[in-house]
């Protein structure tokens, strides 16, 4: 026989006990919680490990955070890279490219490519939205990028997913309340 109580019954007055409910677990219920968030953690890190490998990208996955690329690219778009080095590096393609001195990665097109006999390669990246070229934003004195300062190149997108990350980024207080609320759901989530 199967038993059903009203609704609301077993919400405390508060409507979130989170300390009350920690305290109702016994130590083993909660050493697994933990254990469980743990592995959640770890999980992510693996598949985050594994998509570098796949992708031979540091950042298989980057959010775009300006308006630079419209109309290939909007602010929030999520873009899929890859970087295999024995990909040549062509004009017209979509490189996310890191300068010395700058924390966050660009993403802009290459308009200009020079081929040495020995092959290297140094080229000229320009926002598909901007007037003039990158040159003002590499680092001084460089007036042309090289493979090695490649973070990846665009394969797919998926339009605005990334508005999440934007908003974290603006809002720093959202994203502690967010992680706080999606760690103490995980901690007090009980199996049936």
């Amino acid at each position: 026989m199967v038993r059903a109580s009203p609704v609301g019954t077993h919400l405390p007055a508060s409507g979130l006990d989170i300390f009350g409910d920690l305290r109702k677990m016994n130590k083993r219920q909660l050493y697994y919680q933990v254990l469980n968030f743990a592995m959640i953690v770890s999980s992510a890190l693996m598949i985050w490990k594994g998509l570098i490998v796949l992708t031979g990208s540091e950042s298989p996955i980057v959010v775009v955070l300006s308006g630079s690329m419209e109309p290939a690219f909007h602010r929030g778009d999520l873009l899929f890279l890859t970087n295999f080095r024995e990909d040549p590096i062509r004009a017209g393609e979509i490189v996310v490219f890191k300068v010395e001195g700058r924390d966050i990665p660009i993403v802009h097109r290459v308009i200009k490519v020079h081929e040495k006999d020995n092959g290297d390669i140094k080229f000229l990246t320009k926002g598909d939205n901007n007037e003039v070229d990158d040159r003002g934003l590499y680092k001084e004195g460089q007036n042309w990028l090289e493979k090695k300062d490649v973070v990846g190149r665009a394969r797919g997108f998926l339009p605005y997913v990334g508005m999440v990350t934007i908003i974290m980024n603006d809002y720093p207080k959202f994203k502690y309340a967010l992680l706080a609320v999606m760690g103490a759901y995980v901690l007090l989530k009980r199996e049936s």
